[in-house]
């Protein structure tokens, strides 16, 4: 397959020339002689005819022959290999031959009709025969014609057939010999240049191959200006655009699948959003529902128990307004709903303000709040949201300080960065919990969270957030407890 073009080629060529070689062959053998017999039946009707002439004109008479006329004669007979002999009926001779009497004895022979059973008679006029013989004597074909002109002298025109035959063979040597020449000649002319044809060809084959197989670094490299050049200019432009086609069909496609994911993750994300809202309403609802239908049916009648029943209907409805508004918040935040604005803000001033709106809760829980920081500490972030983190970090150290009930705050700066730390006493968090403790609706220790009201979405609003500020946050256990923190560009 490969070479196939190119074997063909030489096959096609090398079947032609050879074609050619055996017709000439063929003509050789076959064709030459008739032709030779033609062309010299041709020449002796013109000396036959330059004979007559000389006698109208005077210049052949009893075999005498005049000088300008002889010359003239012997030329002709001589150029076309012809012995004539011219004989009267007084006996006398003319001719251009030494040995006159093997002429003579076949032109008695023809006259006697002796000599034409031997004869192939090929031309015959009322005047002169023309015939094919065979010489016994030397073993040769001649081509005769004899006959009378018109003074009635008697006259035989000779030439030997075999020059032509050992022509033909001479030149069928000579054809074996340069047609073996033009063989190796060709094969190698065909080879050479059917390699410069296919070459090219082939780096196309097996650049389609390259692009079929979606490799478009391959160029073509031959270059030219003919049709093939041309060509292979225009599988280097296909395989540009195809390039280019795919690199945007891969990229298209790549936005769909990335659109497809956030879209599964969306449907993801809103049925566990609905899954986690609906079990963490599900309890404040049942208490609300039954502490309702027990004051209309009158289960207490004093008015302690219907106050404390009342007090249980308000605490969880604030408990589920908080959490709407956390989720809300949340939402805003994790699709990017809320703008962030870029404010220079005093971080201590902040933190102070936090714990102040936040005394009373801590004088309910007894915490013992210890925040020493006396100097201002500027940072750039969006004030409100760095409260919520504040607000919330604060929050969950004040319902896990455990039997201590310290919670201490601090401010540290150093390499363009401020840090916040919260620290409260009590438990480490568990290894296993250690790093779900940011995933919305996850709460490492569920007793004590419904105990206080919490439905951990806290630390999901901080992780929202920091990453919405590209900075970052984190978690430290201690053996007395734990610390949580976050960082702020200072400049």
């Amino acid at each position: 397959m490969k070479h196939s073009i190119k074997r063909q080629m030489i096959a096609v060529f090398l079947g032609l020339l050879l074609t050619f070689v055996a017709a000439l062959f063929i003509i050789n053998i076959y064709f030459l002689e008739p032709y030779y017999i033609g062309n010299k039946k041709t020449q002796f009707i013109e000396m036959y005819e330059k004979l007559n002439q000389a006698i109208r004109d005077g210049m052949l008479r009893n075999g005498i022959l005049k000088e300008e006329v002889s010359g003239e004669l012997a030329y002709l007979a001589e150029k076309n290999n012809i012995s004539f002999l011219i004989a009267d009926d007084r006996g006398g001779y003319l001719t251009n031959v030494h040995d006159k009497e093997q002429l003579n004895n076949q032109l008695l022979g023809y006259l006697l009709n002796q000599a034409q059973k031997d004869s192939k008679i090929l031309d015959s006029t009322q005047d002169y025969q023309i015939a094919k013989s065979w010489n016994p004597w030397n073993h040769t074909d001649y081509i005769e014609m004899w006959g009378a002109l018109e003074d009635e002298s008697q006259f035989l025109l000779r030439s030997p057939v075999e020059g032509i035959k050992e022509s033909a063979k001479i030149s069928n040597r000579f054809l074996l010999s340069i047609g073996s020449i033009l063989i190796v000649i060709s094969v190698v002319s065909v080879w050479y240049f059917s390699k410069r044809l296919t070459d090219p060809i082939l780096e196309l084959a097996v650049l389609s191959e390259q692009m079929a197989n979606l490799d478009f670094n391959a160029r073509y490299e031959s270059g030219g200006s003919d049709e093939i050049g041309e060509l292979g200019a225009n599988f280097n432009r296909m395989s540009e655009k195809l390039e280019s086609t795919i690199s945007e069909l891969k990229g298209a496609n790549n936005r769909l699948k990335e659109d497809i994911e956030q879209k599964e993750q969306l449907e993801k994300m809103r049925n566990e959003f609905l899954g986690n809202v609906s079990h963490e309403l599900k309890t404040p609802i049942a208490l609300i529902q039954g502490y309702a239908e027990g004051l209309r049916e009158g289960v207490s009648d004093d008015q302690e128990s219907r106050e404390f029943y009342c007090d249980v209907i308000i605490d969880e409805a604030a408990k589920m307004n908080q959490m709407v508004k956390n989720l809300l918040a949340l939402n805003q935040l994790e699709f990017g709903d809320q703008d962030i604005v870029f404010e220079r803000f005093d971080l201590t001033e902040l933190i102070r303000g936090v714990l102040q709106s936040m005394e009373i809760l801590a004088e309910q829980e007894g915490i013992h709040v210890i925040f020493r920081q006396e100097k201002p500490v500027y940072v750039w972030a969006d004030e409100f949201k760095v409260e919520q983190v504040v607000r919330n970090y604060i929050s969950n150290a004040f319902h896990h300080a455990g039997e201590e009930k310290v919670v201490e705050i601090r401010l540290q700066t150093a390499d363009g960065k401020a840090r916040a730390t919260v620290f409260n006493t009590g438990k480490p968090i568990a290894d296993e919990d250690i790093g779900h403790i940011w995933e919305k609706f996850y709460k490492a220790d569920k007793a004590h969270s419904r105990e206080y009201g919490g439905n951990g979405i806290g630390l999901s609003i901080v992780k929202a957030v920091m990453e919405s500020f590209h900075q970052e946050y984190g978690v430290n256990n201690y053996d007395n407890g734990v610390e949580f923190w976050f960082e702020l560009d200072i400049q």
